[in-house]
């Protein structure tokens, strides 16, 4: 086995450059800093990236003080603001922060433990992901995925998305092999750049849910139109580059059909009936639940529940 990740001479784990982009999220932006000054025993800088914010974002910062390094740039999307941040990054290790999500104070220490642990081909160190309101208060989620502790392949990627990019931390030299976040991608640029260093790297993800993710009105993941679509652009970017052999028909069937089955649960949360069971339609054409599910760790007839799910909620009154 090649040897571990370095640490400083010292012994102490190197120093990481946590990234925060941020777009008129100042109401949040305070508590996302705090969340990564309660971090201990790592090192770091903290970069806060505004993407042409038009609320008060800057005082914000400004009241932050030197606890940060504040970069504006006219608005350019959120991988544009994240590549900003890793060009201005000093350290070796690269870390993600939503300015509207938070870390729990051992996210650094149990990311970098594990780094030291690993040979050098893993360059990215994930951990998984609780869902909380707009008061950070934990939202019940169901989680298909029981696995402890694993390796996390370009396969598992192309299936479905397997960590938030607020839940990583990253060896530059993975962007420097891989290029950076693509800036065509205004949602999903996470996914996309996991897979192609999954093509190329290593991904470790540990159980632990580390990172909290708000969802409230404002999160562009509410998106279903947008999210669908530049979903279906990384599978095609992936396709494009045989990430995974086309031979290997099955896995790409199966990752359009788990496409379309997060497309319908999308719309069914905005309220589009309509879309959803078109969707899941789709979902089940692509890749029957008779078929072996357990690629898409999927308990039994879940579809079928979900379908009868969709045709019985409620739509919304119009206002």
């Amino acid at each position: 086995m090649a040897p571990a990740h370095a640490s400083v001479s010292d012994g102490s784990p190197p120093a990481v450059s946590v990234i925060i982009p941020a777009y008129n999220y100042a109401h949040y932006l305070p508590h996302a800093v705090a969340s990564v000054l309660a971090q201990k025993d790592v090192p770091f800088e903290l970069i806060v990236v505004d993407d042409g914010s038009t609320d008060n974002t800057p005082e914000v910062a400004r009241a932050l003080g030197e606890c940060i390094r504040y970069i504006r740039q006219p608005n350019a999307g959120l991988a544009a603001a994240r590549n900003t941040g890793i060009r201005n990054a000093r350290h070796d290790y690269l870390a993600f922060l939503d300015a509207d999500d938070l870390w729990r104070p051992e996210f650094l220490s149990r990311v970098m433990a594990t780094f030291a642990n690993l040979p050098p081909q893993f360059a990215v160190v994930a951990t998984r992901e609780t869902y909380v309101d707009a008061d950070a208060r934990p939202l019940p989620r169901k989680c298909l995925d029981d696995r402890g502790d694993c390796e996390i392949t370009a396969r598992d990627l192309l299936l479905k998305s397997q960590f938030p990019a607020d839940a990583v931390v990253v060896h530059r030299s993975a962007f420097e092999q891989c290029g950076l976040f693509d800036e065509t991608l205004r949602s999903s640029e996470d996914r996309d750049m996991w897979v192609r260093i999954a093509a190329r790297r290593r991904i470790y993800r540990i159980a632990d849910r580390l990172a909290l993710i708000r969802r409230h009105g404002g999160n562009m993941s509410r998106q279903a139109d947008r999210m669908k679509a530049t979903g279906r652009r990384v599978l095609q970017k992936a396709w494009a580059a045989r990430v995974i052999p086309r031979r290997r028909l099955t896995v790409w069937l199966q990752a359009l059909s788990f496409h379309f089955f997060q497309a319908a649960w999308m719309y069914h949360e905005e309220g589009r009936p309509g879309p959803a069971v078109r969707d899941l339609f789709k979902s089940a054409l692509v890749w029957p639940w008779f078929l072996n599910p357990h690629p898409l760790n999927e308990p039994h007839l879940f579809r079928l529940r979900s379908l009868r799910h969709f045709l019985g909620a409620r739509r919304p009154k119009p206002a």
